[in-house]
């Protein structure tokens, strides 16, 4: 198989928009959780959430641009063009059809969907906006920034819940694999925080209720006193090139994907699997494609939402695989600190793997205070940990059943 390696990362979050600033911030346990701003949310029962208010489009593309296009496609496109400028990708001297998107949205333009709505109700039809569902769609961001960069290889989107970038960077694994492009820009982003957004996670009591108060502690996953996921918005790219081309053009690989695994637990539109079986299947099967132990993994990103069922459920599905290594694992989710992505969660944790692979240096989990004698293993609690790491995995899972995890390994010639 082609060997597939990670040039460039580029990602917009409550942590930094840049992937040192933003990786530095991890491993000093920063949060970037506060009290919602973007509407009042005092009837809400979550007030809190990880939002980028200090992002300006303006930054990265024209007004007029701006204006047309939603909120969650902004963010992709500003972190696809500094993951291209970081992986120093000159598109203009490729081959346009060997250059592939796909960037996908667990949610798309719910800030459009929601303006326009109002705008329908309150003044008719005839003033709603023309670009209203050109904004809103899911796969408008893998399109809007193919037009930027003028890459014309595959692109689509994928839409799978909290899962979704997960499963954009395995399926861009598999079309350079297949020979069908040498460069995909992959990954995910989300702009869920709105009125409507939190009126339907709320409503469903999926959420942080018991921290409005103290916005920093809300998202605890694994500890006993958890209560509901903290909403955060954002999104991350990378840019994937099978090797060959990557040291063709001089570039320096920051890490390998080995492999990637996808499957549906079948059980319950947004509850786990209570025995983990389908997340089980996916570290399995990524083992499995590469054909190394369970024991060389030294580190899990876990998907980790602070939800009761997820934490729990995740925790025996690594136990189900790792058997007597599992205690020895280091685990953490970074959801702690940067709220959860929803559909661009998985491309902002496997950008923190690749630094993680680097430098071996390990993000904490923070707001670890009483244990969980259903959560027993190594969450890294608290404060950042130093220890090499040649094997690295990222899980996610998404409502409807959806499972991802990709294995990455520390690059070596």
């Amino acid at each position: 198989m082609k060997r597939v390696v990670v040039t460039g990362i580029g990602l917009v979050t409550t942590l930094g928009s840049d992937i040192e600033t933003f990786f530095s911030s991890l491993l000093a346990g920063k949060s970037g959780i506060r009290r919602i701003t973007r509407f009042d949310p005092s009837d809400y029962p979550c007030q809190v959430g990880a939002e980028l208010n200090d992002f300006n489009p303006e930054d990265w593309m024209e007004s007029k641009k701006a204006i047309r296009n939603d909120r969650y496609t902004q963010f992709a496109i500003a972190a696809a063009l500094q993951a291209v400028a970081h992986a120093k990708l000159d598109v203009k001297q490729m081959n346009p059809f060997r250059i592939g998107v796909v960037i996908g949205s667990g949610i798309g333009g719910m800030e459009t969907i929601e303006t326009q709505s109002r705008r329908l109700i309150e003044l008719g039809p005839r003033k709603v906006s023309p670009f209203t569902i050109p904004s809103l769609i899911v796969n408008m961001a893998s399109g809007i920034v193919a037009i930027e960069l003028g890459a014309k290889g595959p692109n689509f989107a994928i839409v799978s819940a909290c899962a979704t970038a997960s499963h954009s960077i395995g399926e861009s694994l598999r079309i350079l694999r297949t020979g069908d492009a040498d460069v995909m820009i992959a990954g995910g982003s989300e702009a869920a925080i709105t009125r409507l957004g939190y009126a339907g996670f709320c409503s469903m009591k999926a959420m942080s209720t018991g921290f409005n108060d103290k916005p920093e502690a809300a998202s605890r996953p694994f500890d006993k006193k958890r209560d509901g996921f903290v909403m955060g918005e954002g999104a991350a790219t990378l840019v994937l090139e099978t090797l060959d081309h990557a040291l063709a053009r001089g570039a320096q690989p920051l890490c390998e994907l080995l492999a990637y695994s996808a499957s549906c637990d079948a059980y319950h539109i947004t509850s786990p699997d209570p025995q983990g079986a389908g997340l089980a299947h996916c570290l399995q099967d990524v083992l499995n494609k590469a054909n190394i132990a369970a024991s060389a993994v030294g580190y899990i990103n876990a998907h980790g939402t602070s939800t009761e069922y997820n934490d729990k459920f995740e925790t025996l599905a690594i136990k189900t695989v790792f058997g007597s290594h599992a205690p020895r694992l280091k685990i953490s989710s970074t959801k702690s600190m940067t709220g959860h992505l929803l559909g661009a969660a998985g491309a902002i944790e496997a950008a923190a793997v690749v630094k993680v692979l680097q430098t071996g240096r390990i993000p904490p989990t923070i707001n670890q205070e009483e244990p969980d004698e259903s959560c027993d293993l190594d969450y890294v609690p608290n404060h950042a940990q130093t220890q090499p790491v040649e094997y690295a995995i990222s899980n996610n899972l998404g409502f409807g059943g959806q499972n991802a995890c990709i294995l990455m390994r520390r690059y070596t010639p």
